[in-house]
This record gives C-alpha cells, sequence and structure tokens, in this order.
C-alpha cells in the first residue's frame, strides 16, 4: 500500500468520525406522562382527616410509580445511546 493510500483512508476515517459526531444522537422525546405534576389531594371542609390522608397517598402512589417510569426512560437511554460521562 503506497502512502498516498494509506493518507487517504486515514483522512477518510477522519472524516467519518467528525460526521458522526456532529450528527449527534437524536434522542427520543420524553414521554408526556414523565413530565405531568402530581396535584395535593383536595381538602374538602367536613371530610374527614383519613380519607384526605388516604387521598394524599394515593397521589403519591401515582407520583412514585411516574418517577420510577422516568428512571427507566433514562435507563434505556443510557443502555441504547451509551453510558452517562
Amino acid at each position: 500500500m503506497s502512502a498516498g493510500c494509506v493518507t487517504t483512508e486515514r483522512l477518510n476515517r477522519a472524516a467519518t468520525t467528525k460526521g458522526q459526531t456532529r450528527a449527534g444522537v437524536v434522542l427520543p422525546a420524553l414521554p408526556d406522562d414523565l413530565r405531568r405534576q402530581e396535584a395535593h389531594a383536595p381538602v374538602v371542609e367536613g371530610q374527614p382527616v383519613i380519607s384526605i390522608l388516604a387521598r394524599e397517598r394515593q397521589a403519591l402512589n401515582r407520583a412514585n410509580a411516574r418517577q420510577g417510569r422516568t428512571v427507566e426512560f433514562y435507563d434505556d437511554l443510557t443502555r441504547r445511546y451509551g453510558a452517562r460521562p
């Protein structure tokens, strides 16, 4: 192989690497559900405190489940596109 071929091959590899780096990675959109905030349970005057607490716990369970889905989404991204820096 001549020196000219080696140089051309190296330039082609460098250009390919540069192009791939500039292209970046197109990440999937974050599911809308993962952006939603969970509201507190409404406090209704005259309602037993235990029922308000039960609804608040349900809201917390929904928020925790959503946070778990967020972690799964992120972990899937790192598996597909490489580890965090």
